[in-house]
């Protein structure tokens, strides 16, 4: 069985690469399919039926992620990769093909399920395969999928809803999860562990039993992705309505922070494999996500858009810097044998979160505007700050 140390470069790479477009054609499925709103209402269909209709994809994946971390720990990564794409692909032809909008519900339930295989088993062959001073590096590389798939999603399924219909757009997610499933089929190798029944007790042993170590960072994560999604979820109509940008304009700052964002989530990485600490920089992105939030509900309210604008930026890089290091903190830790658990909890918290911010913080917006929401997002982080657990090692483990 190959090692981290023998296996060559070039492959390691290529299945980061692989690990990227996979997870990259799950963001299309789940983030993508909203874009279909548009169309869907112009064929006469009710908004709030629309509604439940797109968020059929991230409902599959909320209920499914922790059941494919298990999974992933039975079977290995090789496999999950494969027929979680291919089941996204069987969903996305069906769903072409079906005239019944309840059958079109439950298939795109069933395309978020298949989407949401890809969380822990490429998290898994990352930390599997690189050493320890380049994992943070290559995992968030692998966290910029999320903004790539955002991007391709918005960039292809209105046009082609608006062009040629629904069940043409459909196919956009389905035909890159097909895709990927041949590439993983190909391209990924499990990364090497001993058989359960010779593994080392340590690692077999649950990591959530008398250790409250990943539960702080999954209660940090969860805390630190309400900025995240507040940003994200309210920032375009923030520019509209309070300061009078057109939504071109707008949304053209908000395309520009997700490319940023991505660059912010490796360099986090790369930071930590450098300082050789996971804790050390998730604690001081927190704090600085509070610090950004607190100062744009600031400016926010004393209308002082010079700084605002500026802050905005900032705030939508430094709100999702810290996701990619504690997905790695939490594969480390978990072990061969619960990562993909491990990263089910993870994937899981987050997007419960990230479902409940925009109807929560939309009606605080709406009773008080936008500042109270900035605020409110700055103190869930600061509550954040002092779970971050130290770190267990000097370096980083193996």
């Amino acid at each position: 069985m190959a090692t981290v140390t023998e296996i060559r470069e070039v492959r390691r790479w290529s299945m980061l690469g692989l690990g990227v477009f996979a997870q990259a054609s799950s963001s299309v499925f789940i983030h993508g399919v909203p874009f279909l709103l548009p169309a869907l209402t112009a064929r006469g269909m009710a908004l709030p039926t629309a509604g439940l209709l797109v968020a059929m994809p991230t409902v599959g994946l909320v209920c499914t992620l922790i059941a494919w971390g298990y999974v992933v720990d039975r079977i290995g990564e090789r496999k999950v990769l494969v027929g979680g794409p291919l089941l996204m692909f069987a969903a996305g032809i069906a769903a072409a093909l079906t005239h019944n909008d309840i059958a079109l519900g439950a298939l795109l339930f069933a395309g978020g399920v298949g989407a949401a295989s890809t969380n822990g088993a490429s998290g898994r062959v990352i930390v599997g395969w690189f050493p320890p001073h380049r994992r943070g590096l290559a995992m968030g590389i692998r966290q910029t999928a999320q903004p790539l798939g955002v991007g391709v999603g918005a960039l292809t399924i209105p046009s082609v809803a608006a062009e040629h219909g629904v069940a043409a757009a459909v196919l956009v997610p389905a035909a890159m999860a097909g895709v990927a499933a041949i590439g993983c089929l190909a391209g990924i190798v499990d990364p090497p562990r001993p058989k359960l029944s010779e593994a080392d007790p340590a690692l077999r042993a649950n990591p959530y039993r008398g250790d409250s170590t990943l539960w702080r960072i999954h209660a940090v994560s969860v805390l630190l992705v309400v900025p995240q999604a507040t940003v994200w979820t309210f920032a375009l109509l923030w520019l509209h309505r309070d300061l009078g940008w057109s939504l071109a304009a707008a949304g053209l700052l908000v395309t520009f922070t997700q490319i940023l964002g991505a660059f912010g989530r490796i360099g986090a990485g790369a930071w930590s494999d450098r300082v050789g600490s996971r804790m050390g920089p998730l604690r001081t992105v927190a704090i600085a996500a509070v610090i950004a939030m607190a100062a744009l509900g600031f400016t926010a309210w004393t209308h002082w858009w010079w700084a605002a604008i500026p802050l905005l930026v900032a705030a939508s890089v430094i709100t999702v810097s810290d996701n990619g290091l504690a997905f790695t903190a939490v594969a480390e830790i978990a072990g061969p044998y619960w990562s993909g658990r491990g990263l089910g909890v993870q994937n899981t918290g987050q997007n419960l979160v990230i479902a409940a911010v925009p109807p929560v913080f939309g009606a605080l917006i709406t009773a008080t505007g936008f500042p109270a929401a900035y605020i409110a997002a700055a103190v869930l982080a600061a509550a954040a700050v002092p779970l971050v657990p130290k770190d267990r090692h000097q370096t980083l483990p193996s």
